[in-house]
């Protein structure tokens, strides 16, 4: 079984570099990356992919194995060099120890099922002035884009829970305690919508008066490191992922870490990613002091 995994992992590699793959085969995944980068004059010059099993089944020559595939991307782009990082759950099926289908499994992007957030006035809200520390902020990014921090909760789709620790760690202030609809806050095992729902943490930014802010740009290509990406990929207004801003490419566009599709330093657009449709919108916060 491991030696089948392991044959069917050498071969997707080669689908990635440009001179070894072989288009009449190529790997789905492999033909969106390669597509992204192509737009942007960009190539893998080397991948690396490992995998650990998470759990396995066993019933008589048939085998069902839960696995994380982990994929490391040497990106060169007008000369530059960054390493790009992602992980996928994965299902295999195997008989008689040859893989016969294996599959990601996509995670539930879910907007939330709750009252949105009321656009606060300055009445309504205690001002709180705080230095936001970006450098600080993606320091945490990076230490925690594919693991937990024990120290917080964990939720089963984990992107805007990370987010909102990556901007605590920059030293955003909480406020609301304890109305769940008000401020963003995570307190004795409660937390309001906008620190773990992702349309509330896009409607809270949006709205914010006081304590942790946000202005609304246009273009990706203005977000500095520490601001966040709002993805609606349905494109029915209702946002279910976001992601942080962690580096630049050549061009000066934005590279982001996030949870739930852990990933690192992958490009704003998304394109390659299973969630990825033709109807995808966002948003682009700027985090003010």
């Amino acid at each position: 079984m491991q030696e089948s995994l392991q044959e069917l992992f050498e071969k997707r590699i080669h689908q990635f570099i440009s001179n070894t793959r072989e288009q009449k085969n190529l790997y789905p995944k492999a033909e969106k990356k390669l597509a992204s980068l192509s737009k942007r004059s960009a190539e893998i010059v080397k991948v690396k992919a490992a995998g650990n099993i998470i759990e396995k089944i066993e019933k008589g020559n048939d085998e069902t194995v839960h696995y994380v595939a982990h994929f490391q991307y040497l990106i060169k782009q007008k000369g530059a060099l960054y390493l790009e990082e992602e992980t996928e759950m994965r299902l295999a099926k195997l008989y008689k120890g040859e893989v016969i289908s294996d599959e990601e499994i996509a995670p539930v992007q879910n907007g939330g099922n709750h009252p949105d957030i009321p656009i606060e006035t300055d009445d309504l809200v205690v001002r709180a002035s705080y230095q936001y520390d970006r450098l600080r902020a993606v320091q945490y990014a990076e230490r925690w884009w594919n693991s937990y921090n024990p120290a917080y909760k964990k939720f089963e789709n984990n992107c805007t829970n990370y987010i909102s620790q990556c901007l605590r760690a920059g030293g955003a202030p909480m406020r609301g305690y304890p109305n769940r609809g008000n401020g963003w806050w995570l307190q004795n095992n409660n937390w309001s919508y906008s620190w773990a729902i992702a349309n509330s943490l896009r409607l809270f930014l949006a709205n914010s008066k006081g304590g942790l802010r946000a202005r609304e740009v246009s273009s990706p290509a203005q977000l500095l490191l520490g601001d966040v990406i709002c993805y609606d990929f349905e494109g029915d207004g209702r946002f279910n992922h976001n992601t942080m801003v962690t580096g630049k490419d050549a061009y000066g566009m934005p590279l982001v870490n996030a949870n739930t599709y852990n990933s690192r330093m992958r490009y704003w657009a998304y394109e390659d990613s299973s969630a990825y449709t033709p109807h995808i919108k966002y948003k682009f916060f700027s985090i003010l002091d």
